[in-house]
Order: structure tokens, then sequence, then C-alpha cells
């Protein structure tokens, strides 16, 4: 039996549900994509984004992302500090790692289902 069915099926619908949104899910992939693979999003100034950057970069209004980034924090999918002003996002790459482990298990389940049916 492939692992991802023994995964929490409703902490995972959770996260696809918050993702469901196009704000959040740009906000998420931007958030995700700041990290070099491997690297500990938590500790690296690069990773980082403010609520006003993400509002530059995806052009919405920063109440808008404001609302977005705290269904995102409330789903496990980022984290947030406040640094005087200013409030950082990062990817929660605990979560992050879990979703890719999820989908490349059913990938993987998928293409060996594909290959054992040709046979």
């Amino acid at each position: 039996m492939s692992k991802y069915r023994t995964v929490d099926a409703k902490k995972i619908a959770y996260w696809l549900k918050a993702l469901s949104n196009p704000n959040r899910l740009e906000m998420f992939l931007r958030l995700a994509t700041a990290c070099a693979p491997g690297s500990a999003c938590a500790t690296t100034a690069g990773a980082r984004a403010s609520v006003g950057e993400v509002c530059c970069d995806l052009n919405i209004a920063q109440s808008t992302v404001s609302h977005h980034l705290k269904e995102l924090r409330q789903a496990g999918l980022v984290h947030m500090e406040r640094r005087g002003q200013n409030i950082d996002c990062w990817a929660n790459q605990e979560t992050l790692a879990v979703l890719a482990e999820f989908f490349a298990d059913l990938v993987y389940a998928t293409d060996a289902s594909a290959k054992s049916s040709v046979s």
C-alpha cells in the first residue's frame, strides 16, 4: 500500500482548500520559491518577504494580502513574524515537504499503476 493513503486526508484537504484561492496560491508560490532547495527558510533573510513586498509583487491591496496571509498562516502553510513595523512571511518548509511527498507518492503510484496495466 502506498504511503499517500496513510497521510492525514483532512490535513491535506485543509491545505489544498487554503491554496484553492488564486491569490493565496500565488502568495504561497512566491514565498515557497524564495527558498533554495534544502535551505532553512525561517532563518534566511532572502526567503522572507514583508506584507508590503508581497503586495507590490502581486499588485493586490495590502488589506487583501493581509487577509490571505492570515488564512495561509492559520492553515500552517506560512510563518509570520513581526519585525518593528513590518511583518515578515515565509513558507512553512515542513508543510511544503509533506505536500511534496504526498504528490510524489501519488505520481509514483499512478506511474506504477499505468505500467502494470500495459504489461
